[in-house]
């Protein structure tokens, strides 16, 4: 195909390279766009998304629209909304070069702050090869895609009015994080809301976050994605599977519309900023689940959608040319450490903490990010190292998982700064829970921030960010109520999610109406969420997990846009007790001072002073043996005649029964002038009592039920 000019009575100057993507002025707007091997690069605009063609087309001449690797142009008169795309050509030399350019390819912009509709994957067009050639991706497509519903969209960066408002920068010590989905958190016919799954939607939840005490929601990704990329079906309705979770970015700096109350990409915009600007006004920040670690284009049989066919060799990671390294699992890797693609992510986060007002980000896979071109782990002087430096985005919260789909676990590695998901936190708490030997060592490391694994990289216990779920994974009902993961509907004969959950059924697998197995489960959800909140770290409570929904045992739900993934928020009023015990566990940690220490708690004994005070069954004697299943830890407070401390803490008990017998705990003496007091008994309904109703222990025996914890509060006498 031979793409003709048209500038048909446009204004046009040469643009300037400053700044890449489509940057709005009174006058018009400057377009500007890196390739370093293209050879004719065309600036598309279209009246609306859904052209087939577009009404002008561009030549950027290379004599005088590019400087550098960066083409670019000004035309004057164009808006907000403006439609608009690439194509680009160059080399089509897949082996050895790397080179995937089609002249008849649309492409997005990297940059673009909005896009509009969707390609297809089920199209033709939409790859830059003959997908019915023997060849496969060594043929060239000479279909065009210009038909394809995916367009970007010029945005104005100062029509929306923030009224004053700006990140919170709530402190790690002061935060409860929760994570939750856009569309599922809102989309069930139970939420209520007046726009079910959408920005809007989640904004009329804010009353509900605030009276649970939630500080910060993480939300899974709402870059720009397609939603309809899955070319699954369900086995058992044959209905077609959706990318629901969003972890396939195809736009670093737009919002996906999917979430908007109309599919649009500047409604998103909008929808998004007054989102937050809500959140924020109720005192809750909002950090994003990223993805920067691959993209939406897939292996080398994948669309050719944007990065591959700007500059494939530049960003992504090849072997010998032709495929891609996969270090992400998802059939490419963004080549994070080359200096073009480190700038297009810095450029990324920092346009979400300076125009959409975010307060952080959860890195997905983010030891990736710490690769260097060869797949080597280089943290210091990678992006990860200027991420932490940053003037902008350092004052940020930056949290990573900090391992990839390749082997690579790098937790407690990451530069200062850094957060991490502390995934031996998830694993030692659910196997001390399911009552597995030799955890009782492991549980008190987890309880005191994971020393162990961020002592040594001189940071604090709140950079562990302490999690038992997450959307990855069985959520709290289901990890008591399963042994095995149920993924038949995902169509991929349920081999897909892991293997490896250390969950425990209580006795049968799945639903059940035994109120034996019942009571059992929900005492060992008030164990699990207990510990969490009775740990140094940062909390991360799974959206849900507080009113005990369930996704039938399936643990990777990232294709179902149905019951599977939408809350049921029926199930509030069914759990009602134990919503109020998650509840009253987060106002208690959020108001308890020695979970604020910015100092990894040092244990006492008889003989020394310390923060927490190791015992077992019989007081100053912990049973650290691998058959032993029990614990028990004082956590000391402020003193009460203190002068300095404004506020007084009370020094708490706490006994942790893992065992499948009832075991008796010797109880310390009081301080003076005081006595304990029963705030927490996970045998009972609803496990917690309030303070004027707290049962006065009298004796310096207490029974502790099977599988149970008891938590005490020191308290002084009238």
């Amino acid at each position: 195909m031979t793409l003709q000019e048209n500038r048909g009575d446009l204004r046009i100057e040469v643009g300037s390279p400053y700044l890449l993507g489509a940057t709005l002025t009174h006058a018009g707007c400057n377009f500007a766009i890196f390739s370093r091997h293209a050879t004719r690069l065309y600036l598309l605009l279209f009246d609306d998304y859904r052209d087939r063609e577009p009404h002008y087309v561009i030549e950027l001449h290379p004599d005088k629209h590019r400087t550098g690797d960066i083409w670019h142009v000004f035309i004057h008169g164009i808006t907000s909304g403006q439609c608009y795309g690439y194509v680009i050509d160059g080399p089509y030399w897949p082996e050895k070069k790397g080179h995937r350019f089609n002249r008849n390819k649309l492409l997005i912009d990297p940059y673009a702050k909005a896009i509009t509709g969707y390609y297809q994957w089920d199209d033709p067009a939409s790859y830059g090869y003959d997908i019915y050639s023997p060849f496969a991706d060594l043929s060239f497509s000479p279909m065009t895609n210009f038909h394809t519903l995916a367009k970007c969209q010029v945005v104005s960066d100062t029509e929306f009015d923030w009224e004053g408002d700006k990140p919170l920068h709530i402190p790690l010590k002061e935060t409860i994080i929760y994570e939750l989905h856009v569309r599922g958190y809102t989309k069930h016919p139970t939420s209520g809301v007046k726009y079910p799954g959408t920005y809007l939607g989640l904004t009329e939840k804010i009353p509900y976050l605030k009276e649970l005490g939630i500080t910060t929601v993480e939300l899974l990704p709402v870059h720009a994605f397609n939603p309809y990329e899955n070319i699954h079906t369900n086995p058992k309705t044959g209905e077609r599977l959706k990318n629901f979770w969003g972890y396939s970015t195809l736009g670093f700096l737009a919002p996906v519309n999917w979430y908007a109350t109309e599919e649009d990409g500047l409604r998103a915009v909008r929808e998004f900023k007054m989102m937050v600007k809500a959140f924020h006004k109720a005192g809750i920040e909002v950090i994003l689940d990223v993805v920067y670690n691959h993209t939406a284009e897939g292996n080398e049989l994948g669309p050719t959608v944007s990065f591959r066919g700007i500059d494939n060799s530049i960003y992504y990671m090849l072997e010998n040319g032709r495929y891609y390294k996969n270090y992400s699992g998802c059939g490419n890797t963004l080549n994070c450490n080359h200096p073009v693609v480190k700038r297009m992510i810095l450029d990324s986060l920092r346009y979400w903490v300076i125009d959409m007002h975010v307060d952080g980000f959860r890195f997905d896979l983010a030891a990736i990010l710490g690769r260097d071109m060869a797949g080597n782990w280089i943290p210091d002087y990678s992006i990860l190292g200027e991420i932490s430096q940053d003037p902008i985005l350092s004052r940020s919260k930056i949290i990573a998982e900090g391992w990839d789909a390749s082997g690579l676990y790098a937790v407690g590695n990451f530069p200062s700064g850094w957060c991490e998901w502390n995934g031996r936190f998830r694993d030692d708490v659910r196997s001390f829970v399911r009552s597995d030997p030799g955890k009782v060592p492991e549980i008190a490391k987890r309880i005191c921030g994971s020393y162990d694994i961020f002592f040594q990289t001189n940071r604090k216990p709140q950079h562990s960010i302490n999690f038992i779920t997450s959307h990855d994974g069985f959520t709290l009902a289901d990890l008591v109520s399963y042994n095995e993961k149920h993924n038949e509907v995902n169509g991929e004969n349920n081999q897909d999610g892991d293997n490896n959950n250390l969950s425990w059924n209580c006795g049968i697998e799945g639903e059940t109406n035994d109120p034996q197995i019942l009571h059992l489960r929900r005492k060992q959800m008030r164990n699990l969420m207990t510990l969490l909140m009775l740990s140094q770290g940062t909390p991360m409570i799974l959206g849900g997990d507080e009113f005990g929904f369930s996704k039938k045992g399936n643990n990777n739900t990232y294709c179902q846009d149905n019951e599977y993934n939408w809350l049921d928020w029926s199930l509030l009023e069914k759990n009602r007790d134990f919503y109020n015990f998650c509840r009253f566990l987060i106002h208690f940690r959020k108001s308890y001072l020695p979970f604020k220490k910015e100092h990894f708690f040092v244990a006492g004994d008889e003989e020394k002073e310390g923060d927490i005070f190791w015992h077992g069954i019989e007081l100053f004697d912990p049973d650290w043996e691998y058959f032993s299943r029990s614990l028990a830890f004082l956590i000391k407070g402020t003193r009460w005649d203190d002068p300095y401390t404004e506020i007084s803490a009370p020094n708490l008990y706490v006994m942790l029964n893992a065992y499948w017998e009832g075991l008796n705990f010797h109880i310390p003496e009081p301080s003076a002038a005081c006595h304990w007091e029963i705030m927490i008994n996970t045998d009972g309904e609803p496990g917690f009592f309030d303070p004027p109703h707290r049962p006065i222990l009298e004796e310096p025996v207490i029974h502790v039920p099977p599988r149970s914890i008891i938590v005490l509060i020191e308290k002084k006498m009238h």
